[in-house]
């Protein structure tokens, strides 16, 4: 793999973007950052004309693309959606369940260990994002009524023989037996996250000093303020607002959630508290009306978004990574800094990847070339080139 010198570039990091900057990459690591940088025998020299340099965007949840769903569980299926999120600018990606049967789960995860043992084309595969099955009945979005049920030890202990390649766990955490399941999850390192959730102010609480961490695609599928008897009590939503703790998924992609709604995350969050997550579906990048599968669950195309079959609900987005970072910075006046951050730095500190996420020496090339509308140009991971725009 020959050195790669970018020159005369604007660098993004997460509290300022540098212009006239330079960076080197060897052996697929970032070895130097700054201005003036002299080219060395063999370095390919990438000249970019003051266009964006940024860390890699990593995506913690997102189900499929180009027609492919997670659950399929096939390498291929794997490959065509990795490929997919690079031309968003993504480089590395977890990959989404939905409420299923073990059997189905179980799958999902080897195909993944297998997966990652060998190199492949597009985004790297950090792992599998259980989202599911332990949900509340009344916030169970796009997933099928019938596999939802209360987290027992003989049913979550096989999926837990598996933790090396289980990134994160969404579940409700008012579900009985939710809370032993967030302390066995947090014990084995994967990041809990609560999410489709109809709990009360103090069972968020009671997750959150158990180990829960997050919150999954903040303003959609969870409880919010609400009488109990004669008293306003806070839900989910209210508990994830007011937590510094607590960082919060967002799908930025202007239909989950309105530009207003991402200012006040924004405002109660700050820059370093928001994850940018896609939860793209297999209908990412197809035709508008297309028909597509998220799991066993019939949804369609439409809007720009994907939709149940019978329009009554949302069903994931169809959007990549670069388009939620435009319409973060265009519709609710995030700095490109600071969006980029969320898109970057704050997904890798969430799931611990100390060399992600970040341009500095020693971390992993996995960069993306950005125009000045923050339309994706080239994508690099470990510094090499998985996807240029013709």
């Amino acid at each position: 793999m020959p050195s790669l010198l970018f020159k005369n570039a604007r660098l993004i990091f997460p509290d300022q973007v540098v212009p006239q900057a330079d960076l080197r990459v060897v052996d697929g690591k970032i070895v130097a950052v700054g201005r003036a940088l002299q080219p060395e025998p063999g370095d390919d020299v990438q000249h970019l004309g003051e266009r964006f340099l940024a860390p890699g965007f990593i995506d913690i949840h997102l189900h499929g693309a180009d027609g492919h769903d997670a659950m399929e569980a096939t390498p291929e299926a794997f490959e065509a959606i990795c490929r997919a999120h690079a031309q968003g600018g993504t480089t590395a990606l977890a990959l989404t369940t939905v409420a299923a049967e073990n059997a189905d789960l179980l799958r999902v995860l080897k195909t993944a260990r297998a997966y990652r043992q060998s190199p492949h084309d597009g985004a790297a595969l950090l792992g599998i994002h259980l989202e599911g099955p332990y949900f509340s009945p009344e916030k169970i979005g796009a997933h099928r009524p019938e596999l939802i049920r209360d987290p027992k030890p003989e049913l979550y202990a096989p999926l837990l023989e598996w933790a090396d390649v289980i990134t994160q766990v969404t579940l409700a955490p008012e579900r009985p037996g939710a809370l032993a399941l967030i302390s066995a999850l947090r014990a084995l390192g994967i990041r809990v996250s609560g999410g489709h959730s109809d709990a009360w102010d103090e069972e968020a609480c009671a997750a959150f000093a158990h180990g829960m961490e997050g919150v999954t695609h903040a303003f959609n599928a969870m409880s919010s303020a609400r009488r109990r008897g004669p008293f306003r009590v806070a839900g989910l939503l209210e508990f994830a607002l007011s937590e510094p703790g607590i960082t919060c998924e967002l799908i930025a992609d202007g239909r989950h959630v309105s530009p207003t709604l991402m200012r006040m995350l924004y405002q109660a969050k700050g820059p370093g508290g928001i994850l940018l997550v896609t939860d793209a579906t297999a209908g990412a990048g197809l035709p508008e009306g297309t028909p597509f599968r998220l799991g066993e669950m019939e949804c369609v195309v439409r809007n720009h978004v994907g939709l149940t079959a019978d329009g009554h609900a949302l069903a994931g987005s169809t959007s990549l990574m670069s388009h939620l970072v435009q319409t973060l910075v265009r519709e609710a006046d995030i700095p490109v800094c600071e969006a980029v951050r969320m898109a970057t730095f704050n997904p890798a500190q969430a799931l611990h990847l100390e060399t992600k996420g970040r341009l500095e020496a020693g971390a992993d090339a996995d960069l993306v070339i950005l125009d000045d509308d923050l339309g994706v140009l080239a994508t690099f991971v470990g510094g090499r080139r998985v996807y240029r725009k013709n």
